[in-house]
């Protein structure tokens, strides 16, 4: 396994990517409410992405026909925005969405409620997004890489939350998906030592039933097989001397 070390100019490159990443999920974000409909939030991501002259890097990716994955409730990624799927009060909808910047990918997920949510959902959301917080304080280096898989794993279980095992995070840079592979529930091997200068995407994808996931007919939409709400948080992140940085925050 080649897991890429990035040179201090990569870092900056990297930075920069995962800022204005940032600043598109922070604008997509305030778009989210009822009536809205999937197809306008991935017309929305191109354009802000392309403003910054950049490129949407999940557009053609491996044949993927729009810029941002976004899924609804029991979608728990890849979802293809739609015309005819409108969002409505009461529903959750992850968006996933990167961007290229000179040559370097950024990649993060947000899931967000669409008006009110039940508790139940408020939860299950909340939870996801600490799960990533919890497993990046095992990302420094000299820990293993699957110090972050067991710390995901151990904060989820909690809640009797199924951890999708299907799909799992990944290296970044050049590439959007590089080595190594993070999957986000507990390891029996300890995986590679983490180093200063690994960027990588944290991804914990988190059901409120079972793990268990299924591909739909478009062979890109992934549900829980339950038919249960998903909730999705991912950032990328770099291993520094001391704490990770988190990129994709503002």
């Amino acid at each position: 396994m080649a897991v890429s070390i990035k040179s201090e100019r990569e870092i900056e490159l990297m930075r920069e990517s995962c800022k204005i990443l940032a600043k598109v999920h922070d604008e997509l974000g305030k778009a989210i409410k009822p009536g809205i409909s999937t197809w306008e939030i991935d017309r929305l991501g191109e354009k802000l992405i392309r403003s910054y002259d950049c490129i949407p890097n999940f557009l053609n990716y491996n044949g993927y026909p729009a810029s941002i994955c976004v899924s609804v409730n029991e979608e728990v990624v890849h979802g293809i925005p739609s015309k005819h799927r409108i969002l409505k009060e009461g529903d959750i909808v992850s968006l996933d969405a990167g961007l290229i910047y000179k040559g370097y990918h950024s990649d993060a997920a947000r899931t967000y409620g669409v008006g009110k949510v039940s508790p139940q959902v408020q939860q299950l959301m909340d939870v996801t997004k600490q799960s990533f917080f919890e497993g990046i304080k095992m990302a420094k280096a000299g820990n293993h890489l699957y110090d972050i898989s067991n710390a995901i794993d151990d904060y989820v279980s909690k809640f009797g939350y199924g951890i999708v095992r299907d799909l799992v995070g990944h290296g970044i840079g050049t590439s959007l998906h590089e080595d190594p592979q993070i999957p986000n529930f507990r390891q029996k091997r300890k995986g590679i030592r983490l180093e200063p200068g690994m960027t990588l995407a944290v991804e914990p994808m988190i059901n409120m039933g079972r793990c268990d996931v299924e591909w739909l007919s478009d062979d890109w939409t992934v549900v829980a097989q339950d038919g249960l709400p998903s909730a999705h948080y991912e950032n990328t992140i770099l291993i520094t001397q001391g704490e990770p940085e988190i990129l994709t925050l503002l």
